[in-house]
């Protein structure tokens, strides 16, 4: 798959708890995507096969509110992780993610992370709870944000 190294994203959600030789057996399960700025790198309601991290560059996260109406949710940079929850099942996006500023990612793919899990149930186990932690935390940040616009809105009336 390529000579990937994550030695210098140990920082990411992703890898908490893990040790140098266990990031470094990851290595050979990522495969890397240099992607121009302005391009998609998947989009809402297609399946989800793969979580990405940034290695370098900025990552829009949007959603459609309605027709030629996208809102940004969150701009992601490196070190950061997103997709994640396409490792887990087949379900469909619940966002998109486009390029707002040339980026290098290193994409995960689901059959590479249950073979990983398989051949090492304990690094399977710690990379579950880091990435349940990582969407837990983006979870309650998005209901913070919510209950904050609604305040706004509240007031404004």
């Amino acid at each position: 798959m390529g000579n990937i190294h994550l030695d210098d994203l140990t920082d990411s959600p992703l890898f908490k708890g893990l040790a140098a030789k266990e990031i470094e057996f990851m290595s050979r399960m990522f495969t890397a995507h240099t992607v121009p700025e302005g391009k998609t790198v998947f989009v809402e309601n297609m399946p989800g096969e793969a979580l990405y991290l940034i290695k370098r560059g900025t990552i829009r996260i949007s959603q459609m509110l309605c027709e030629n109406n996208e809102q940004i949710l969150v701009v992601l940079g490196a070190g950061d992780m997103f997709g994640e929850l396409a490792v887990f099942d087949q379900d469909i996006r619940m966002t998109s993610a486009r390029v707002a500023e040339d980026a290098l990612l290193y994409s995960l793919k689901r059959k590479d992370f249950m073979s990983l899990a398989s051949e090492n149930p304990r690094l399977g186990m710690q990379l579950t709870l880091n990435i349940a932690k990582a969407v837990s935390a983006k979870m309650r940040t998005a209901k913070k944000d919510y209950r904050t616009m609604l305040s706004v809105l509240t007031q404004r009336k």
